[in-house]
């Protein structure tokens, strides 16, 4: 039993030794360990602190993305309905652009078949005319070719010349 019970002196000198160790690390190392451990719990403090920090930032830096994004997006939208109001404004000032140059084209056309038709009863009348004073020339000389029938002509000729 006397392995399980310390006798006094064993009782005493570790006592006094405790009270060195503890009185030695309580003057030189309990205040350094102390010391250390706050500035670890500061450390881990900041740290958390840190990373609130940098989540909120994070938090407003998605937000303000996801604004410009939006920005962005209705300027894009802007943009297109600009650029189709522009290409209808092109479409449609070429269509007008268009019928204006047809309506004119077509006018000079009809002033120019207008024109040639004009010509072409023009030289018409004149082949016409051409015509009926070749025939009526050629009917003359053969009427006309004999003395009789010179005075025949002439002597009707008066008599309308007379009832006139």
């Amino acid at each position: 039993m006397e392995l399980v019970q310390p006798a006094f002196g064993l009782l005493f000198w570790m006592i006094v030794t405790f009270s060195i160790i503890f009185f030695i690390l309580k003057k030189f190392a309990w205040k350094p360990i102390l010391n250390m451990i706050k500035e670890r719990e500061h450390s881990i403090e900041s740290a958390l602190e840190s990373a609130e920090q940098a989540r909120k930032d994070m938090q407003d830096l998605q937000a303000s993305n996801e604004k410009i994004l939006a920005q962005a997006r209705a300027e894009r939208d802007a943009l297109l309905k600009e650029a189709r109001d522009t290409k209808e404004a092109i479409v449609n000032e070429a269509k007008a652009k268009a019928k204006t140059e047809s309506d004119k084209l077509v006018a000079q056309a009809r002033e120019t078949i207008n024109s040639e038709k004009l010509a072409a009863v023009a030289e018409l009348k004149n082949q016409v005319a051409t015509l009926s004073i070749d025939i009526a020339e050629k009917i003359l000389k053969e009427h006309l070719s004999s003395d009789d029938k010179q005075k025949a002509l002439m002597s009707n000729l008066m008599k309308e010349v007379n009832l006139n």
